[in-house]
C-alpha cells in the first residue's frame, strides 16, 4: 500500500478529504522533493498559520504529533502528493474551512513547485478575526509558498537508494552521524548480528557515511 494514501482522516470534516490521480507529463527530473522537514509561521489579522512541510513516510506520524502539541488550534488543513507508477496520487482536506479555501491552495503550492513525495500540514489558531473565502485561500496559499521557500529542496533523480549492513556495535556510531546528513532512513531490519539499513539521499552522501563507518 503506498505510503500516505490512507493518513489518519481528519477530526472535522472528513467529507473534504478527496484522493485522486493526476497526470503529470515531464521527465522524472522536473520533480522535487525534501529530505528533512521544515516549518514556518505565518501571522495575518490575528491568525496564527504554523506551516509544516515533511517527508510523506514521516507525514502520518507528523499530523498525529501536531494534534497532540495544538489542541487548542482550529484547523490542521493538509495536503499531499506521492509519485506511484507513473503517477502522482494527490490528497488534500479543508478540515472545517469552507470548501476549496485552504485544502485545494495548499496542494496547489506543491504542484506549482512539483513536489512529490511530500506532505504539508498548516496548523491555524483562529484569531477572532474572519478572513473571508478570498483572505482564507490567499493566507493558506501564503503559509504554504513560505515554507516550501525555507525547505532545501532536492531533485528527484539526485536521489540514491542503497542498503547497508551494520554490526550492532557500529548502529551506534551510525545514529550518530546519520543526525549530521540529510540523508533519510527508509527501512530498518534488525536481524540477529546485524543490522540492514536502507538509506535515501543523494549518492554522494551515502558515499561519504559510509567511508565514515568503514574507514580505510
Amino acid at each position: 500500500m503506498p505510503l500516505g494514501l490512507f493518513l489518519e482522516s481528519p477530526t472535522r470534516s472528513t467529507r473534504q478529504s478527496r484522493p485522486f490521480l493526476a497526470q503529470r507529463p515531464g521527465s522524472m527530473a522536473s520533480h522535487l522533493t525534501i529530505l528533512t522537514a521544515t516549518s514556518r509561521t505565518y501571522d495575518i489579522k490575528k491568525s496564527r498559520f504554523i506551516a509544516h512541510l515533511v517527508p510523506l513516510a514521516a507525514f502520518p506520524s507528523a499530523l498525529k504529533q501536531l494534534r497532540d502539541e495544538h489542541k487548542k488550534a482550529r484547523h490542521f488543513v493538509w495536503a499531499t502528493r506521492h509519485l506511484h507508477d507513473q503517477q502522482i496520487e494527490e490528497n488534500c482536506t479543508d478540515d472545517g474551512e469552507p470548501r476549496n479555501t485552504s485544502g485545494k491552495p495548499t496542494l496547489n503550492a506543491l504542484q506549482n513547485r512539483d513536489l512529490i513525495d511530500i506532505g504539508l500540514v498548516t496548523v491555524r489558531y483562529f484569531g477572532g478575526i474572519k478572513l473571508g473565502t478570498g483572505g482564507l485561500v490567499r493566507a493558506y496559499s501564503e503559509a504554504a509558498n513560505r515554507v516550501i521557500e525555507t525547505a532545501r529542496l532536492i531533485a528527484v533523480d539526485n536521489l540514491y537508494r542503497q542498503t547497508i549492513q551494520l554490526s550492532y556495535p557500529q548502529f551506534r556510531h551510525f545514529e550518530y552521524l546519520i543526525g549530521q546528513t540529510d540523508l533519510h532512513i527508509i527501512d530498518k531490519t534488525f536481524q540477529s548480528c546485524q543490522i540492514d539499513v536502507t538509506l535515501q539521499g543523494p549518492k554522494t552522501a551515502i558515499d561519504r557515511l559510509c567511508t565514515k563507518l568503514n574507514p580505510p
